[in-house]
């Protein structure tokens, strides 16, 4: 990156250069050449007028005294009718530039300068130019430099950064660098490294619990077994057995105490979100899985809503119903947004049987089911919304209605119904 912002600079400036150095030469060129012209045009004007003046004086005509009116390093030739021509300075060999006067009289006076006085006045303001331009490309050699290193090493800080969060390592830096662009994106690796430091604690005191609370029934479950190898008394075996069932059911009630409080805590992430694009991508996620049981998955209603909550946890909420679906329910399953106040509505529904009149809402309770299932999914859906600060209800048994209630943001122009199959 570096490499291009100074070559991209550098190429900038030779443009410029290029352009209006070229027509500055040019520029400067004419100029030169049109008063060198001029100069000599003024010169036979003047000699005309100081020998007219002469002749109607009748006069000589002193080559001396025009001699000293001519500018040195130049050549004139005056010719005058009755009179031989007079030469006033050193013939000129080679290209020169000329300007004749003719006068009243008959009296012509011609003037010559060199052109290598112009061409040398021309490769003074040649070398000028160059100079200039040189410096001008030193100049952005040393700003683009300091601008490359200026831009570069932040993002060479993020970049280590982010390769420190993937290591493990969540410590924020709080480090800026005056750049809009590049402080926006070091306050959102600062808060991330905040969540992920938030969320390693919370694993590893998850880790620490389970560690705790599975250690006692663990512990005596081995004793039990230990007795069980070192007796052959039937009767022993039998309650030690007993014992060893009971310490089981125990360390089944811990697994699920630690499965119901387990989850990731996002504290602070909730954030405006498309719900169109989770709709979508949990429908195309399960349609396949639709397809082979011989049903059908659709969406519909407005699109363009915008809700606020943490987009990774509505999918997984939809995808506990969705799949609660595929499981328990029958016929079409159908995904519709709407829009209620200031809530955002999605409701799940398919053709089954519904939820059975004993269960009710108690659906939600963790170890909650209709059928062979651990009864976990649903319970884990409300906890999630609910960390999101909405809601996940039953709307309707027969057929099953769930609906899940997010606090809505503005929706976007043009709101309208659709069905995407």
């Amino acid at each position: 990156m570096r490499r291009r912002l100074i070559n991209s600079t550098l190429a900038v400036v030779l443009v410029v250069i290029a352009v209006f150095g070229v027509s500055l030469v040019i520029v400067e060129t004419r100029t030169i050449t049109n008063s060198a012209q001029e100069s000599v045009d003024a010169e036979a004007l003047r000699l005309v007028g100081i020998v007219e003046t002469d002749l109607l004086e009748k006069q000589p005509v002193d080559p001396t005294a025009l001699a000293e009116q001519l500018d040195p390093g130049h050549y004139a030739r005056i010719t005058m009718p009755g009179r031989a021509p007079v030469e006033l300075g050193t013939p000129l060999e080679g290209s020169v530039i000329r300007g004749d006067a003719p006068g009243d009289q008959g009296v012509l006076v011609i003037v010559e300068e060199s052109r290598n006085a112009v061409t040398n006045e021309v490769g003074r303001t040649l070398l000028v130019v160059g100079a200039v331009a040189l410096l001008a490309v030193i100049a952005a050699v040393l700003l683009a430099v300091r601008q490359a290193n200026r831009l570069a090493q932040p993002l060479t800080d993020l970049a280590e950064t982010a390769e420190r969060l993937g290591s493990g390592d969540p410590r924020p830096r709080h480090k800026r660098y005056g750049v809009p662009e590049l402080d926006r994106v070091a306050d959102v690796l600062d808060s991330s490294a905040e969540r992920i430091g938030r969320m390693l604690t919370a694993e590893r005191r998850l880790a620490a619990d389970a560690s705790h609370q599975l250690r006692t029934p663990l512990t005596a479950l081995s004793m039990r077994l230990e007795e069980i190898t070192v007796t052959e008394d039937l009767d022993t075996v039998r309650e030690e057995a007993s014992i060893a069932l009971t310490q089981v059911e125990r360390l089944t009630d811990v697994v699920q105490r630690l499965l119901t409080n387990s989850r990731d805590p996002r504290t602070g992430s909730a954030v405006p979100f498309d719900l169109d694009e989770v709709v979508k991508q949990q429908v195309e996620e399960w349609r396949p899985a639709y397809r082979s049981a011989g049903r059908a998955i659709v969406r519909s209603g407005k699109q363009g809503m915008r809700a606020v909550g943490t987009p990774g946890a509505v999918a997984q909420v939809l995808a506990a119903l969705i799949e609660n679906s595929l499981m328990h329910g029958g016929g079409t399953v159908a995904l519709r947004i709407r829009a209620t106040g200031n809530q955002a509505v999605i409701e799940v529904t398919d053709e089954g049987a519904g939820v059975a009149a004993e269960l009710g809402n108690r659906i939600f309770e963790r170890a909650i089911s209709g059928r062979n299932s651990t009864g976990i999914g649903l319970a884990v859906a409300r906890d999630l919304a609910e960390a999101d600060g909405g809601r996940l209800e039953l709307l309707q048994a027969h057929p099953p209605v769930f609906a899940l209630f997010l606090s809505r943001t503005a929706p976007a122009p043009q709101d309208r119904p659709t069905t995407v199959r």
